[in-house]
């Protein structure tokens, strides 16, 4: 009884990962990447705004669950599109928030079940460096979250479940993760809102040469409109950001070698 037991909680552990990564692999053959592409956002900004109007709350829920899920699964790129997406829709202070919010969430959802089996693969495969990285999880877990939370250069589930494999506490994993991804949501988001200006010049365009009997009226992303206010000053938090992200990239990689 003991013995087939032992095998059908194994099997359970895996479950939740296996069904995780399916989720992940048929959204991405089936190219739902695609669906957060800055044309198609375009072609339905007019549609998302008048559901916004119509009943902002439910836009939130709705906005929150669609972030958590694509956070989840997984979608490459999920982060920084949908937050730009949020605040094209919600301005740069909401659309922040939902993003913190929504990304933190889907993170500990990953988190949660990358402690229960990925660790195990993870810790068996491990080679010399991603052995080192595993004492310095095992040192300071909230630090290094942090650190790769701030760094826009690891995959987002990588991040997930690397920790998790690593045995850092929920506690640390959930406020590095939270405090990790505020300055990149607001920045995206400041950036999503300004994108609305650009929208806009891009369709008084296209109606003024309609207007003037033109034929091939198709209007690309200029980026001369980006020059706004707003754009501008994201732009900056961005470059500031990227900064950070090369200095705290070379600190964590002198960290490493020392372990």
């Amino acid at each position: 009884m003991s013995q087939e037991g032992g095998p059908r909680r194994a099997w359970l552990r895996w479950l939740p990962l296996a069904v995780l990564l399916a989720l992940s692999l048929g959204i991405a053959a089936a190219g739902g990447a695609r669906l957060l592409d800055l044309d198609r956002i375009a072609e339905a900004r007019a549609s998302l705004q008048a559901a916004v109007a119509e009943d902002r709350a439910r836009a939130i829920g709705l906005m929150t669950l669609v972030f958590v899920s694509g956070v989840v699964v997984s979608i490459p790129a999920v982060t920084v599109a949908l937050t730009a997406l949020s605040g094209l829709l919600f301005g740069t202070l909401t659309g922040a928030l939902i993003s913190v919010g929504s990304a933190t969430t889907g993170a500990m959802i990953v988190f949660s079940i990358g402690r229960l089996a990925a660790g195990d693969l993870i810790r068996r495969r491990a080679g010399p460096r991603l052995g080192r990285f595993a004492e310095g999880f095992r040192r300071d877990g909230f630090g290094y979250v942090l650190t790769l939370r701030l760094l826009p250069i690891f995959p987002f589930w990588m991040t997930n479940l690397t920790p998790a494999a690593f045995g850092v506490s929920v506690r640390s994993f959930f406020l590095a993760t939270l405090l990790g991804l505020t300055p990149g949501a607001f920045i995206f988001s400041g950036l999503g809102a300004g994108l609305d200006e650009l929208f806009t010049a891009r369709e008084a365009t296209r109606a003024a040469c309609l207007d003037a009997g033109g034929t091939d009226c198709a209007v690309g992303l200029d980026l001369r409109s980006l020059v706004s206010p707003t754009l501008i000053a994201a732009l900056a938090g961005l470059a500031a950001f990227a900064l950070l992200s090369v200095y705290l990239r070379r600190r964590l990689e002198r960290r490493t070698l020392r372990a």
